[in-house]
């Protein structure tokens, strides 16, 4: 993308300048002028008469008119804060040079860790502003590459993607899940990879899925097709797993497994690589789950119950003969790895092969013969290699302060691929021999990014409490710490999902540009995550979720006490459950932060559950149809604790087609935010078409949304910007 940087914006590029010490001799600098105007926001109906009754609490909902996306009046409220968004975006002269940079930074070859299916090799790339991964295929792991599947010509836009795939035994098929626009709900279609030619499969109505095969067919799981014009918010009810025989109808498709009873649980199928065993699981919530099996070698289509509770998690990790691998934290908050007899199942005779340890056992996989097992030490990767009996081998040789990720591998094969990345450095895909243990690199990016100018560094900070949380910080080597440096603070909290330090964390390729503008970087592993185990988990749950904010906050004034920041050049993000955790931060805390960038965020904690998946968050939150949990709620929820404040500047971003954490939740937030600001920074709302919660957003999409969300943060901390002269990559001058 050719950058768009006018006469006048050069002239004055020429003739401003920002701090003394912050210039680079391979950049131009482009400061606009900063006004503090008054933005007129659309004038919105409010709702008087809508008002529930929490158990005698009651509470008002003046805009729960905007919960419904398909009306009239929706639609032309959307469409004004659109125009009202983009009007604001011509004020700043270096939106279309940050964008013009971010398209430079995501425009390399990125490849994922190659997968032995069959005969061939198959392998992600992207060639750089591909808007979606193609498919390749190699028969030897240095031949040449052919395609296989081009998601990009799914749709004219790119809004199209590929979700769960999955290989037929002998490698000749591929069933594979599309996804429209962004939406979680899938169309399962099969190719053949013999002939290159698509099958008439098509299997509709697919959501939280694998596609696992079994002889002639998959397993798949989905929900009933949902009522006109329910798709995007009705609640999601009764999952169900089928089996799919190919070159049939999906009418003909066999129920392997449904609950009629409950209708709030999801359940899924593998089967295990031998094809001996369909593996259920079954849930109520994120957290936890129950565990069965079924013999496929036998007539009877009953499941054998393993674990029929969800106090604790159940993954496979392979099988043998007459047994499973599996990972579980049953009695071990940081996980351990046991063998259980199809034989004998009961837990008496479970069998404990990979002890629990101090660190966590994130993932383990059953390759070559051995067992890898994927730890996380202090939120970074480590990983070391068992032989199937639990003795450890050996370590893996890992560089720095970074994160492994997506193992690929087989259990027949003795070797394996994965991917390491850090915060300034894109992922390195490795090759390793485990029969030997050397590793190499089979492929490493080539991005127009001076690594080496940054450092990253990890320490430690009291929260309220007493609690010492990690935070990883990364900025330009020598920078001086004046308390003024424009910072990024990311994080997430929630679901036992753990923050890593890997490049790109915040899906934008925000940070890169950051560094380079003299900023500072800091992800926060705040509890709630899954950093140190199930009980760093449960202690950012339910009624300890303000310890998630807390622990947030703390990390915002420790970046201010130690001279990285200040208040007005801090910028607070995260997305999903992470824009819950800005939207509750800026609502608690407005004082502390001068941008906060909250993206498709859980905002109504009082009727999250009432739409498609949320109900399956309650584990985390609870759910204010229980009364105890409705007092913690109402306390913390950021759309109900709004007040006449001067709040930061503020770019609420969501997508029409956002199925998982539905937009109702930004647009409720948005309009009350925008009626109660006190103070002059502008509350924004971005509203992306035809696309969802993240996963598949096209790349264009993506670089379009990080510079509004770039040009956003350096237009309100009134920073300029430096843009990297043609050819040039900036880099560590002081």
């Amino acid at each position: 993308m050719m950058r768009k940087t006018t006469g006048m914006l050069l002239l004055l590029s020429l003739m401003a300048s920002c701090r003394p010490n912050a210039g680079n001799s391979d950049t131009e600098l482009i400061l606009p002028e900063f006004k503090d105007f008054k933005i007129q926001y659309p004038e919105t109906y409010r709702d008087t008469a809508v008002v529930d009754d929490y158990f005698g609490q009651k509470v008002a909902d003046p805009y729960r008119w905007l919960e419904d996306g398909d009306s009239d009046a929706t639609f032309q409220w959307v469409e004004k804060e659109r125009s009202l968004t983009e009007n604001y975006f011509k004020n700043i002269p270096f939106r279309e040079a940050i964008r013009s940079r971010l398209a430079s930074l995501w425009n390399y070859e990125r490849y994922s860790a190659p997968m032995k299916r069959g005969a061939f090799y198959y392998i992600f790339k992207n060639d750089g502003l591909q808007n979606q991964d193609v498919l390749y295929r190699m028969a030897t792991i240095d031949g040449p590459m052919e395609p296989v599947l081009n998601p990009n010509n799914f749709s004219a836009d790119g809004s199209a993607a590929l979700g769960e795939y999955g290989f037929s035994k002998d490698g000749t098929l591929l069933a594979y899940q599309a996804s429209q626009a962004g939406s979680d709900w899938r169309t399962i279609l099969v190719k053949n990879l013999s002939t290159g030619g698509m099958l008439a499969d098509t299997v509709r109505w697919v959501k939280f899925s694998p596609v696992s095969w079994y002889r002639d067919g998959f397993f798949y799981s989905r929900y009933p097709a949902p009522k006109e014009g329910e798709a995007l918010a009705g609640k999601n009810e009764f999952h169900q797993v089928y089996y799919h025989r190919v070159g049939t109808p999906q009418e003909a498709d066999e129920l392997a497994y449904a609950d009629r009873m409950h209708p709030l649980r999801n359940a899924t199928a593998e089967v295990t690589d031998d094809e001996h065993y369909l593996i259920l699981y079954t849930s109520e919530s994120t957290s936890g789950n129950a565990l069965y099996f079924r013999d496929l070698r036998s007539d009877v289509p009953y499941f054998t119950p393993v674990v029929e509770s969800f106090d604790y998690d159940f993954t496979l990790v392979g099988s043998d003969d007459n047994a499973l691998y599996v990972l579980t934290n049953h009695k071990a908050p940081n996980k351990r790895l046991v063998r259980i007899s199809t034989r004998q199942p009961d837990v008496r005779y479970w069998q404990e092969v990979i002890p629990e340890s101090g660190d966590v056992l994130q993932e383990a996989y059953l390759f070559g013969g051995k067992l890898v097992a994927h730890y996380l030490h202090d939120a970074c990767s480590q990983v070391r290699v068992f032989a199937l009996d639990g003795k450890e081998a050996q370590s893996l040789d890992l560089p720095g302060l970074g994160a492994v990720l997506n193992f690929s591998g087989r259990p027949d094969s003795p070797e394996l691929f994965y991917e390491y990345t850090s915060l300034a450095q894109p992922a390195t895909v490795y090759h390793l021999a485990l029969n030997t243990m050397a590793q190499s690199v089979y492929k490493k990016a080539d991005i127009a990014f001076d690594s080496d100018a940054y450092v990253a560094k990890q320490v430690q900070y009291k929260s309220h409490d007493g609690t010492m949380i990690p935070m990883f910080i990364v900025h330009r080597k020598g920078l001086k710490l004046d308390g003024a440096r424009p910072t990024l603070l990311y994080g997430y909290g929630g679901f036992d999902i753990p923050v890593l330090p890997i490049f790109n964390r915040t899906r934008y390729m925000l940070f890169p540009v950051v560094l380079e503008n003299d900023g500072v970087c800091v992800v926060a592993n705040i509890r709630g995550g899954g950093e140190f185990g199930k009980a760093w988990h449960e202690a950012g749950t339910r009624r300890n979720k303000q310890n998630v904010f807390d622990d947030f906050q703390a990390a915002a004034e420790y970046l201010i006490a130690n001279h990285y920041t200040s208040p007005q050049k801090l910028a607070i993000h995260g997305a999903s459950n992470g824009g819950l955790l800005v939207g509750a931060c800026l609502t608690q805390r407005p004082d502390l932060y001068a941008v906060a960038l909250p993206a498709v965020g859980v905002l109504d904690m009082l009727r999250y559950q009432k739409f498609t998946i949320g109900w399956a968050w309650a584990d985390d939150y609870g759910s204010s149809d229980n009364q105890q949990d409705f007092d913690y709620l109402f306390a913390y929820s950021p759309l109900h604790n709004i007040s006449n404040e001067a709040y930061p500047a503020t770019l609420i971003t969501t997508a029409d087609h956002d199925d998982r954490v539905v937009p109702a939740h930004s647009f409720k937030f948005a309009a009350t935010l925008q009626s109660k600001q006190q103070g002059a920074a502008p509350i924004l709302i971005r509203i992306e078409p035809s696309a969802g919660h993240g996963a598949g957003k096209p790349t264009a999409k993506r670089i379009a949304e990080g510079a509004d969300m770039l040009a956003f943060m350096f237009y309100n901390m009134k920073e300029g910007y430096r843009h990297p002269v043609a050819g040039q990559v900036t880099g560590g001058s002081e």
